[in-house]
């Protein structure tokens, strides 16, 4: 009388395992992005630009290069984001 679903993988036990697969992915990903959040994983390439912005700063600042070098420095940078 009930047995249509051919056992434990019928059309409902596939539908049933695909979603417990896609949680799981998506908890394994939250765990990586929390630990890589947590742990301050700053490679971006803002992140980098932004560094190389300020050390070219502190440089002019401290008189090491000029206005013009700064300027045509900082223009590089700018344009390899």
């Amino acid at each position: 009388m009930w047995n249509n679903c051919n056992g434990m993988m019928g059309a409902w036990g596939w539908l049933n395992a695909f979603f417990s697969i896609l949680i799981l992915a998506l908890v394994i990903g939250g765990v990586i992005w929390l630990v890589r959040r947590l742990s301050g994983d700053t490679t971006s390439a803002t992140t980098a630009a932004g560094g190389a912005e300020a050390i070219l700063a502190e440089r002019y600042a401290r008189g090491e290069i000029d206005d013009q070098e700064y300027q045509q420095r900082l223009g590089v940078l700018r344009d390899h984001r």
